[in-house]
């Protein structure tokens, strides 16, 4: 006489301190064991006392959907696999005492599954890791830190070069602008909330554009278009014709080769400064004055700055500029002449491409790029920036801080090798390798949020430019 095994209509299933390895064979089809076919279902009970187990693989009691009891108690099983009471629908009780589990990741769905379930079920106690050792599984507070990691994956390519992203918002939509030099376009890409990617929405025409930056001030969009040749201009958007037209210009004399843009506030006014590299040229601040943008002030002369940055340090605003001439300087803004003046210097930072500043916690950093030598983290002190660590970086060109909530990264380009994604580490208070990023020639990266999604796009000089999404990795699936 052929018996299923397990019997399909068993409603009571008890297992208790048996010398076994895992609970498998409760899963498999086959015949019952010789001698049992005439014994009760009660006798079936008691054959099953058959293993210590370790451990519940999943589907386990797939063939017992009527099971409402069941006892596992007095065992030694550490881990439950997440489908091991699939099909249990009519399950009321489950007894899982005496059993010492590892509340790890792939105790999640587990402690998920204990909120929501409608049956009874015994504590569950932790015999590890170390900070939830015998307290109960219920009580553990939240495995969403320790079982969820980030990567960064290629959501949409781009078939052409670039050398800088700037990222805006309008009227709740978000817009990238891409200078691309070799294509002569200042190209304009707008979220498409129903595609979920990135599309063109206008593409501003112009002489190796070699920068594009948004200024938005009350319900104007404006784009500073910064040229190597040409002289460089400022575009509007203009409703009317859906596309950004041109507005001023910016005087030739003062700016021969625009390296960088950068934009900031100052007691409720508008400023951008942009970085002239050319061995003459004046890198200029200028102002918004409710008719356009006018030459505020002029730098210095003769320093070919590369790259400039504004921050606040204690509540005092600074711009940092970069040169390959020699170590970044600091200016200070001077509130009674409203200027900006020498403040002081990075000490011992030759050869520095660019200088950009970020926040983790309330503290302020600095990240310097630097091609030939190692690329620098720094600190601020409350008097002065202090190394905290070097990154190896023969052949960078940029070396940008981003964050997505709570985790902080820097992203290395480089013309030589590939380029890396660090990762801040709050126990060591380092940047630690994250990942590798295949990138051709980098020039800049740059964070966009949107939609609940987060991204970065790589500017490729020589290859096409990539956009990378920032997703989180859940690890108890």
């Amino acid at each position: 006489m052929f018996i299923p095994w397990p019997p399909p209509d068993f409603s009571t299933l008890q297992v208790t301190k048996g010398r076994g390895q895992s609970m498998q064979a409760l899963g498999a089809r086959g015949s019952a064991p010789r001698g049992l076919e005439e014994r009760s279902q009660k006798a079936w009970q008691r054959s099953l006392v058959n293993g210590t187990f370790s451990e519940i693989k999943d589907r386990m009691f797939s063939h017992l959907p009527s099971l409402q009891l069941l006892f596992i108690e007095g065992n030694k099983i550490e881990t439950i696999s997440r489908n091991a009471f699939r099909g249990l629908r009519d399950l009321t009780h489950l007894d899982l005492r005496g059993n010492k589990f590892e509340c790890d990741c792939k105790a999640k769905w587990l402690y998920l599954w204990l909120k929501m379930t409608n049956s009874t079920v015994s504590d569950v106690l932790c015999s590890g890791p170390p900070e939830y050792q015998e307290k109960k599984l219920n009580d553990v507070t939240s495995f969403d830190y320790e079982c969820t990691t980030t990567d960064f994956v290629v959501h949409q390519t781009l078939p052409y070069q670039s050398v800088s992203v700037d990222t805006f918002n309008s009227k709740n939509d978000v817009y990238v602008a891409i200078a691309q030099p070799s294509m002569e376009n200042c190209m304009v890409l707008e979220w498409d909330h129903i595609e979920m990617n990135f599309r063109s929405y206008d593409n501003i025409t112009g002489q190796s554009i070699v920068g594009c930056k948004a200024i938005l001030i009350d319900d104007q969009v404006f784009v500073v278009v910064a040229q190597l040749f040409g002289g460089s201009h400022i575009y509007k958007y203009d409703e009317s014709w859906t596309k950004f037209v041109k507005f001023q210009d910016i005087e030739v004399s003062r700016i021969s080769k625009p390296n960088d843009i950068e934009l900031f506030q100052i007691d409720d006014e508008t400023f951008f400064v942009i970085a002239d590299s050319s061995k003459a040229g004046l890198s200029t601040v200028y102002k918004w004055n409710s008719k356009g943008f006018y030459s505020y002030q002029s730098l210095h002369e003769w320093f070919r700055d590369t790259d400039a940055e504004f921050v606040d340090i204690d509540g005092k605003s600074h711009l940092i500029l970069s040169s390959r001439s020699q170590v970044p300087i600091i200016l200070q803004w001077n509130k009674s002449s409203k200027k900006f003046v020498p403040h002081g210097d990075i000490p011992n930072m030759e050869d520095v491409l660019a200088v950009k500043s970020f926040r983790m916690h309330n503290t302020l950093y600095l990240s310097l790029t630097r091609f030939i030598g190692d690329s620098r983290v720094m600190r601020w002190n409350s008097k002065q920036f202090v190394e905290i660590q070097a990154l190896p970086s023969r052949g960078a060109m940029t070396l940008q801080p981003f964050s997505f909530k709570d985790n902080h990264y820097l992203a290395l380009g480089s013309d030589y090798t590939f380029s890396q994604i660090y990762q801040w580490d709050k126990e060591k208070q380092l940047f630690k390798k994250f990942k590798e990023i295949y990138v051709q020639a980098p020039r800049s990266f740059t964070a966009v949020s949107t939609d609940r999604r987060d991204f970065f796009f790589a500017s490729s000089f020589k290859g096409k430019t990539k956009i990378f999404e920032h997703i989180i990795v859940d690890l108890s699936l």
